[in-house]
């Protein structure tokens, strides 16, 4: 069961030497206490104390000085899918917020690093364990045909997802070859481009056979960082316009974050479901959607594992319009 606290009762519990916090800490009442001697101290403690923080229903709104003491705020429907999570997923969840409360003071290199190096201690971990065993690998035939199609018009450089058997889930093939495409737009500076993707969705994900295949999590690491598409989609990203459609989950909405400009079509749904999978974002939406959407709302999207619709998306800032 969560654990329900004033506001008044966190400050307290963090500027003292009592017992650290788990589980789930729900602040039903926050004070304007920023200006509080002990408020620093409160807030830097915070940081490493392996808890979920989340403002509920009577919480203070988006302006409230004490936001940074909150991982996210919900309301009593979300409260009860992030209870249910953190019940699933109690490491992953936990990483999760002692993770994000960290992105403001990052670049956005040593974002992708802590990410990487936090999903691959999970991989390691009992819960990704778990799920890959309930989660049979599903053997598929080898395929010689392109995952990516790329086609050059002039000034213009449209990159196509085609894997619309799989809803373009983001494996090691197609992985490789958006790198190459997207090297071509990095060596001619006047190369604009435009993302989408073939079929009923542009990508719902991570291909989820290919998850764990990796030697051992510490190659995998490397790997990640050594072959990141949202590193060259940040370092190109006021030529790239993303088009979105469909169940955009995972990498799907993990690495749009990143471009310049979204543009989702109405029927366009975005979640984060890695948490359900003993893991967090791990293809850099710790550091592309906090950029777009602030810390908070990304740990809502992550925590809940709930997708939100298109609408709610442009409200956000997820997405920059509908088309």
């Amino acid at each position: 069961m969560p654990t329900a606290i004033t506001g008044d009762e966190l400050v307290l519990r963090l500027t003292t030497d009592g017992p650290s916090m788990a589980g789930l800490v729900v602040v039903d009442d926050l004070p304007d206490a920023a200006s509080a001697p002990d408020w620093p101290a409160a807030t830097q403690r915070l940081a490493t104390m392996p808890c979920v923080v989340v403002g509920g229903a009577g919480w203070g709104g988006a302006d409230s000085a004490g936001l940074e003491l909150v991982d996210a705020r919900a309301d009593d429907v979300a409260l009860q899918a992030i209870a249910a999570t953190l019940a699933l997923a109690p490491l992953a969840s936990t990483a999760l917020a002692l993770h994000l409360r960290g992105v403001a003071g990052r670049t956005m290199g040593e974002g992708l690093v802590a990410e990487s190096a936090v999903y691959s201690a999970l991989q390691a971990g009992p819960e990704f364990a778990a799920w890959r065993r309930a989660t049979p690998v599903r053997l598929r035939p080898p395929t010689a045909r392109p995952a990516v199609a790329v086609e050059r018009k002039g000034d213009q450089l449209v990159v196509e997802l085609d894997r619309p058997e799989v809803r373009n889930a983001l494996g090691v093939q197609m992985r490789d070859e958006l790198l190459n495409a997207l090297a071509v737009a990095e060596a001619d500076p006047a190369l604009q481009v435009t993302l989408r993707g073939r079929g009923p969705s542009f990508c719902a994900g991570g291909d989820l056979d290919e998850f764990g295949r990796a030697p051992d999590p510490a190659t995998a690491h490397l790997i990640r960082l050594d072959r990141s598409i949202g590193a060259v989609l940040a370092r190109l990203a006021d030529r790239v316009t993303v088009e979105l459609h469909g169940a955009c989950l995972g990498s799907g909405i993990e690495l749009p974050a990143f471009a310049g400009r979204i543009v989702a079509h109405p029927d366009t749904t975005f979640g984060l479901p890695e948490l359900g999978l003993g893991l967090i974002p791990g293809a850099g939406g710790t550091v592309s959607l906090p950029a777009r959407i602030g810390r908070h709302r990304t740990a809502l999207l992550a925590l809940t594992r709930q997708p939100i619709d298109a609408p709610t998306a442009l409200r956000w800032g997820l997405v920059d319009a509908l088309g």
